[in-house]
C-alpha cells in the first residue's frame, strides 16, 4: 500500500513538472503614446523592423482598442475589467485619504479586483516587471504589493530618458533608486528586464510586464538615432498622414477604401506653419524614440533565441492610447527646477536638456487615418497597435480585423497559462472579467463578437456595438453616431437621420455607465 502511494506520489510531481515546462512564458510590451500608424507594419516610414517582424510571423490587430489614456489603459490591461471597476476612471493621485472607500476614481487599483501577475503566481509562475507602473503611488500600491516577483521602473507617469525629475518615483523592487548616470531609460529598462528574465529559476515559467515610456514627451533620443531621421519630415504633417494611409491600404489594414479625415482641433496646414526646421527635428526625435524601442524589442528577441525560450514565449505589443496632442508650456515650468527649466528653453529638441512635445500638429499624423488624439473616444484615441507573437500556437502569420479590446488580455492570458481566476483574493471578493479570450483568434477561428465596448474618461464617452459607434467629445458636447464598418475614420455623423439608433445606445451606456460608476458629467 505504502509502496503504491509512493508511486503515484512521484507520478504525479513528474506530471507537474511536465506541466510547468509545458507552460508558455508571456510578455506584454506596452508602448506609451504610440500613434495607430507609428510602426511600419500599420503604415509608417519609421524603421521598425524587430516589431515588424513580430507582426509578420504572428497576429496583427486591426481593430483593436485601448481605453485611450495611460493609467486608465494600465488598470485594464492588468486586471481584465474596465477602468472605473479596477478605481482607475481617472488619472492616479499620490496622496489618499481615506482607503476604506473605494470609489472608480480613487486612483489606485481596486482590492476587488487582481492583477495579472497575482493570478499568474498561482500558476506557478514568476512574475517579472520594468518600466512604467502609473496604477497606484502610495507603497502599498507598488508592483510587488501586486503580485509581481521582481521590479524596475517609474511609480510615476512620465519622465526625463536621462535624470529623475522632481516628485517622481525610481523603484528597484520596493527601493527608492536614484537614476544612474549616462543611461537612456528605453535601454535601462531592456537591460533590467533582461536580468530579471536570466536570474528567473528555468524550472519556472515566467510573466514579464514590459511598460515602456518611449514614446511620450519629452522628446529625448539619442543623437545618431535623431541623426537618421532629420530632414525627412519637412514634407510636413498633411503629406506624412496622406503617405502613410496610401500605405495602410497598401498593407490591407482597411478593407474599405475609408475617407481620410480633414484636420481639426486647430491643425494648421504645413505650407502655413513657422520654425519648419523645428518641427521636422521634433518628429525625427519622435521617429528616434520609435526606432530605440524597436532595437529594444529586437534585443528582447535576441535573448530569448539565445536562451532557447522564444518558441514558448507569447509576445503581446500594444500601446496605452494613441498619439497625444499635449503641448508642455505648463508642464514644463512645472516640473522642471527652475534652472533646468530656463536652461530648457534655450535647448535644442532631442538633447537631455530639453522638454518638448511635438503636439497635435505630428499627432495628426500618428493616429493616421483616424480622429483626434489621446484621451478622446473617437478612434484616433482609442485605436491601438495591437500584435501577439507565439510560435507555438501561431504557425504563420496573419491579420485579422476581428474586433478586441484590452479588457481581453486577462483572459486571454487565463486560457494560455493554465491559471484560475479566482472569486476570492485576500479575503475581497473579486469583480468578474468583462473581457472574452482571443485565443480563438489566435487560432485562425472567428470569435463571437462582444455585444458592445464602452468607454469614458473626463467626459469623453463612447460605446460600440457591432457596426454602430455612439461617441461623445467634451469639446463638442453632443452625441455623434457613425457606421463604424463603413465609415471608421468617423466623417460621417448620422445622428440626426437615425435618432432610433442613437437613443437605443444611449440607454446601452448610460447602464453600462451606472454598472462601472461612471460619474454624471455633461
Amino acid at each position: 500500500m505504502v509502496n503504491r502511494i509512493l508511486i503515484f506520489f512521484f507520478l504525479f510531481k513528474a506530471t507537474t513538472v511536465l506541466s510547468q515546462k509545458e507552460k508558455p512564458n508571456i510578455i506584454i510590451i506596452l508602448a506609451d503614446d504610440m500613434g495607430y500608424s507609428d510602426l511600419g507594419c500599420y503604415g509608417s516610414e519609421i524603421s521598425t523592423p524587430n516589431i515588424d517582424k513580430l507582426a509578420s510571423n504572428g497576429l496583427k490587430f486591426t481593430q483593436f482598442y485601448n481605453a485611450g489614456r495611460c493609467c486608465p489603459s494600465r488598470a485594464s490591461l492588468l486586471t481584465g475589467v474596465y477602468p472605473h471597476q479596477a478605481g482607475m476612471g481617472e488619472m492616479v493621485v499620490s496622496k489618499v485619504k481615506n482607503r476604506a472607500l473605494e470609489n472608480s476614481n480613487q486612483g489606485w487599483l481596486s482590492r476587488k479586483t487582481v492583477t495579472l501577475a497575482e493570478v499568474l503566481k498561482t500558476a506557478g509562475y514568476r512574475t517579472l516587471m520594468a518600466g512604467k507602473w502609473h496604477v497606484g503611488e502610495e507603497y502599498e500600491d507598488w508592483p510587488m504589493q501586486r503580485g509581481f516577483d521582481s521590479y524596475y521602473g517609474l511609480i510615476s507617469g512620465a519622465n526625463s530618458y536621462y535624470e529623475l525629475l522632481p516628485n517622481r518615483k525610481l523603484v528597484e523592487n520596493n527601493t527608492l533608486i536614484k537614476f544612474p548616470e549616462n543611461k537612456y531609460f528605453t535601454d535601462l529598462v531592456t537591460e533590467k528586464a533582461l536580468a530579471q528574465i536570466n536570474a528567473s529559476d528555468t524550472k519556472e515559467p515566467f510573466f514579464l510586464y514590459l511598460a515602456y515610456t518611449a514614446p511620450h514627451w519629452p522628446l529625448h533620443a539619442p543623437k545618431e538615432e535623431i541623426e537618421k531621421y532629420k530632414g525627412k519630415y519637412m514634407i510636413g504633417w498633411d503629406r506624412v498622414r496622406k503617405e502613410r494611409f496610401d500605405r495602410q491600404k497598401a498593407l490591407e489594414i482597411f478593407k474599405i477604401n475609408y475617407k481620410l479625415q480633414e484636420a481639426e482641433l486647430g491643425v494648421i496646414p504645413w505650407e502655413t506653419a513657422e520654425n519648419k526646421d523645428e518641427w521636422d527635428l521634433r518628429m525625427a526625435t519622435y521617429a528616434a524614440m520609435i526606432s530605440r524601442l524597436d532595437y529594444n524589442v529586437g534585443r528582447l528577441v535576441s535573448d530569448l533565441k539565445a536562451k532557447g525560450k522564444y518558441e514558448n514565449t507569447m509576445i503581446v505589443f500594444l500601446s496605452d492610447n494613441g498619439a497625444c496632442a499635449e503641448i508642455l508650456d505648463n508642464r514644463a515650468e512645472k516640473d522642471l527646477e527652475p534652472e533646468k527649466y530656463l536652461a530648457s528653453l534655450k535647448a535644442k529638441s532631442g538633447s537631455k536638456e530639453s522638454y518638448v512635445a511635438y503636439d497635435k500638429f505630428w499627432a495628426f499624423a500618428g493616429n493616421t487615418p483616424f480622429r483626434l488624439f489621446k484621451q478622446y473616444t473617437h478612434e484616433g484615441g482609442i485605436a491601438t497597435p495591437m500584435i501577439v507573437h507565439f510560435p507555438k500556437m501561431i504557425k504563420k502569420g496573419f491579420q485579422t480585423n476581428q474586433v478586441g479590446h484590452i479588457i481581453d488580455i486577462m483572459p486571454t492570458v487565463l486560457e494560455i497559462s493554465g491559471a484560475i481566476y479566482p472569486t476570492i483574493y485576500n479575503n475581497n471578493t473579486i469583480k468578474p472579467v468583462e473581457g472574452k479570450s482571443l485565443v480563438p483568434i489566435l487560432n485562425h477561428k472567428i470569435r463571437k463578437e462582444p455585444e458592445f465596448l464602452a468607454w469614458e474618461h473626463f467626459n469623453n464617452r463612447a460605446i460600440r456595438a457591432k457596426e454602430w459607434k455612439l461617441v461623445w467629445t467634451k469639446e463638442y458636447k453632443k452625441w455623434e453616431l457613425y457606421n463604424i464598418k463603413k465609415d471608421r475614420t468617423e466623417t460621417t455623423d448620422l445622428a440626426l437621420i437615425n435618432p432610433k439608433k442613437k437613443e437605443e445606445l444611449i440607454k446601452i451606456y448610460e447602464n453600462w455607465a451606472k454598472k462601472v460608476g461612471v460619474k454624471d458629467t455633461q
